[in-house]
């Protein structure tokens, strides 16, 4: 063989060997893992749980890892968390932020890292965000109030327990129940404090609320936590349920069993598996590909269940037939 064919082989050979390799580092980085950051504001609710369970199962699906933060229902702690996510690098971070303000400077970070962040159930006002997916809270606690009217035929005493001051989940349940009710003059809330999303707490409020007001007509729980802890109050005080007015949020399987048993009259349901499924979903393919979401805030009807309907609870499945 001559020299300069030669060479031609040997400059052949070489430019083999860097295509290949640049092939290979190319599908190296496509095939790189995802990691998401998510976040709630406590493990210790039961419907965070389940959407835990939830996220992971989508992660599965979507062949992405999910690093699982907890709150603890602590400001500080959920910022701490979303620093320690920007620290071990993820590549994105699904959050449900305690308080609408509050968690601004997390998400700042975020966007100062560049870690794309999907927020569910809960929204941050002021901070930057990929996308929002959500339940009409405002809409949900319409139908709440809604109903509640229905059932009393627009006449009675409402005792009610609020949400965690500053969550979104809080303002907009509250404020969409306060609107109907208001257009009723003879529909009066005549009791109203926070019972922090927590069962125990929601008890010791509904325990004070049947102190001040033990003529009440009905009940009104920004999530069935505390409606479930309102329940053991009540009954202890020897009220008969079958008498009283009881609904609230969130539609997990305590709720639902206590609905079927015709211990409380109705739950809404704002379909957390959806929320954060599709919240996951954008997330990821936003890392993947670069393409953003359609809408910039996504959100969720919620659904009225009662007895007639409890088969169209997501956690239906869950409950002891």
């Amino acid at each position: 063989m001559s020299k300069k064919r030669r060479g031609l082989v040997i400059l052949l050979a070489i430019a083999v060997v860097i295509s290949t390799l640049g092939f290979s580092t190319v599908g190296f980085a496509k095939e790189k893992p995802i990691t998401i950051g998510f976040s709630v504001p406590s493990l210790y609710f039961t419907w965070f749980v389940f959407t835990k369970e939830v996220a992971l199962d989508e992660a599965e699906k979507l062949g992405v890892k999910v690093v699982v933060y907890d709150g603890m229902n602590k400001v500080s702690k959920q910022i701490s968390d979303i620093e320690d996510m920007i620290v071990k690098g993820v590549d994105g971070v699904l959050i449900s932020p305690i308080n609408v303000k509050a968690l601004v400077p997390g998400l700042e970070k975020l966007d100062k890292a560049g870690i794309p962040c999907a927020t569910f159930d809960r929204k941050v006002v002021g901070a930057p965000f990929l996308t929002h997916v959500g339940a009409d809270n405002v809409e949900g606690g319409r139908i709440a109030a809604i109903y509640t009217v229905a059932k009393l035929n627009g006449k009675g005493k409402i005792i009610e327990l609020q949400g965690t001051p500053g969550s979104s989940p809080a303002i907009d349940r509250g404020s969409g129940f306060h609107q109907v009710i208001k257009e009723f003059p003879q529909m009066k809330i005549v009791f109203s404090e926070t019972g922090q999303f927590d069962r125990e707490t929601g008890m010791r409020v509904m325990e004070d609320a049947i102190t001040a007001h033990p003529d009440f007509d009905a009940v009104w729980a920004h999530n069935d936590d505390m409606m479930m802890g309102a329940v053991e109050a009540i009954e202890s005080a020897g009220y008969d349920l079958n008498k009283v007015v009881l609904v609230s949020f969130d539609a997990i399987p305590d709720a639902l069993e206590a609905i079927q048993e015709g211990k409380i009259d109705a739950t809404i349901e704002q379909h957390p598996g959806k929320q954060v499924r599709e919240a996951m979903r954008y997330l990821v393919n936003y890392i993947r590909t670069g393409e953003k979401p359609p809408k910039h805030e996504n959100y969720v009807i919620p659904t009225l269940i009662t007895k007639a309907n409890l088969q169209m609870a997501e956690k239906y499945g869950e409950i002891k037939k």
